[in-house]
């Protein structure tokens, strides 16, 4: 099932530019539970706030997203 995967790379991302989810939250000024849960991808965020952290992250948006769906 697709929604039993892990479908996008905010916690990679954070990691390669050594950034926390605290950080992220903060920057978007949002809960940090819910960036939290983003990042782990127990929530999936809209696609509003995927925007919103790729610009703060300054990556293309579908840096965030994995293409792994088998």
């Amino acid at each position: 099932r697709v929604m039993d995967k892990d479908l996008n790379r905010k916690k990679v991302v954070l990691v390669e530019q050594k950034r926390t989810s605290r950080w992220l939250a903060n920057e978007l000024g949002r809960d940090e539970r819910n960036v939290s849960k983003w990042c782990t991808n127990k929530v999936q965020s809209t696609l509003e706030a995927m925007f919103a952290i790729a610009k703060v992250l300054n990556v293309p948006v579908q840096d965030l997203l994995t293409n792994e769906f088998n």
